[in-house]
């Protein structure tokens, strides 16, 4: 493995090449994931102090983790909320703590920003050691069919999803690379 001295910081225009390489590399449908992010950067659910990266020292960007603006559709209306996708690390790097690194500070970057939840399609394996449970225990269901344990929220502000069941809503860019 490589040398994982990096830093956590907010992307910025000169990481928008590297971010897109760092997909395509990272998932088996890298294209639809990097797609995803620049559909979602050009959106207004972008929010550029959540789109986050693993920078080397030279620049290289190692690590990228998209937290962006979806709503949770509910009998008593529609409220905005965080969704965490997508999270990549380049593989000479994976298993090196970047993932979690980029986890951890993107959930206190939500906190700061004063959002109170967020939700992920992701390893059930992985994202509980963050406080991630079964959005099923909240009431609240995919917009799509997954296996229970996959679909995940975490409450950033202690009993924020009481009284809020219903079913989250992707925006458009979502759809557009499923």
């Amino acid at each position: 493995m490589k040398n994982a001295s990096y830093i956590i910081r907010p992307e910025n225009n000169t990481d928008v090449t590297g971010i897109r390489e760092l997909n395509v590399l990272a998932f088996d449908n890298g294209e639809n994931e990097a797609s995803l992010v620049e559909l979602i950067r050009e959106s207004e659910q972008f929010v550029p102090k959540l789109s986050l990266v693993a920078a080397k020292e030279d620049g290289e960007i190692i690590g990228h983790i998209l937290f962006s603006v979806i709503h949770l559709v509910t009998q008593h209306g529609t409220f905005p909320t965080i969704g965490l996708a997508p999270m990549a690390v380049k593989p000479d790097y994976q298993y090196s703590g970047i993932g979690s690194a980029l986890v951890s500070e993107g959930i206190k970057a939500c906190k700061d920003l004063g959002y109170e939840h967020v939700f992920v399609l992701g390893h059930p394996n992985f994202y509980p050691r963050f406080g991630f449970t079964p959005a099923s225990q909240f009431g609240i269901k995919a917009p799509f069919p997954v296996p229970d344990e996959v679909f995940m929220a975490l409450e950033l502000k202690k009993g924020s999803l009481t009284a809020l069941q219903g079913q989250i809503e992707y925006p458009p860019a979502f759809n557009a690379v499923s």
